[in-house]
């Protein structure tokens, strides 16, 4: 069982950013990155795998050279190897050119059965990176997956729990398969000690545009980006009042409050 499992490196939303005028001047961030949480659940579903069926994990990203504590901590959890795709010519891309870019280095990696990822990016939260890399590999896409119910490497299919708004729906693919998967499906480990002492001695790859075999830069870089940020910025603020309503008990508070609201044409 060969696995691919693709890793992005995001702000940790759990942290404030820290960054100064000077910095924005510069375009410097102090923001702490981390792992993508959803891609967690993908690494760990991966590492599940083969410790079932055996094989090999590889973690895959594309980003800046600092993307690599990615796969670093994707190495100390028990991923067998890593690659970075980092290159400032692929630039400010989107979903169309990281998918483009991440198949064709998935080809040049070789054979695979499964490529597993989160549902999306905690930064993005489009979803659309694994559909468009799919797309380009011309694979299955299974999305929100909640359980693996079956590999079946013999027949080359995948049986798995879906979690949709109707509830569960049970879908089989062929493989190979990209899988994109949802919490719930496991609980990610913590990267063992040996891990962190792989990982810490890991030498991690660099495959920059021109080492990828067949890849069109153009396709891979901004110009053939189809959505551009031209401007990010916080929505105004929006004032508001606070009023205690005061009356000599809860019911009759309740009351002042839901004439106001048909007043209102609240409720």
């Amino acid at each position: 069982m060969n696995a691919i499992v693709c890793v992005k490196q995001v702000p940790d939303t759990a942290e404030l950013p820290k960054v100064e005028p000077a910095d924005v001047a510069e375009g410097r961030s102090k923001v702490t990155r981390v792992v993508n949480p959803w891609d967690e659940y993908a690494i760990e579903e991966a590492l599940l795998l083969k410790e079932a069926h055996g094989g090999k994990v590889t973690a895959l990203s594309l980003g800046p050279p600092e993307a690599a504590e990615a796969l670093k901590i994707a190495v100390a959890m028990g991923s067998d190897e890593a690659i970075l795709l980092s290159d400032s010519a692929f630039g400010d891309g989107d979903a169309l050119t990281i998918g483009y870019a991440l198949a064709q280095a998935i080809g040049q990696i070789g054979e695979y059965d499964l490529i597993l990822c989160g549902k999306e990016s905690v930064d993005g939260n489009s979803g659309l990176t694994t559909s468009t890399t799919a797309r380009y590999l011309g694979i299955p896409q299974l999305t929100y997956v909640v359980k693996i119910r079956e590999v079946d490497f013999d027949r080359r299919t995948i049986t798995v729990e879906r979690l949709v708004e109707e509830g569960l729906e049970v879908a089989t693919a062929p493989l190979p398969a990209m899988v994109s998967v949802i919490k719930g499906i496991n609980e990610p480990r913590y990267p063992s000690f040996r891990g962190i002492r792989k990982a810490a001695r890991m030498e991690i790859p660099v495959w920059g545009i021109g080492d990828i075999a067949g890849l069109d830069a153009e396709k891979a870089s901004e110009a053939g980006a189809a959505v551009r940020w031209t401007n990010i910025h916080k929505p105004p603020g929006r004032a508001a009042e606070c009023e205690i309503i005061d009356a000599d008990s809860v019911a009759e508070q309740a009351s002042i409050l839901a004439d106001r609201l048909l007043a209102a044409k609240v409720i």
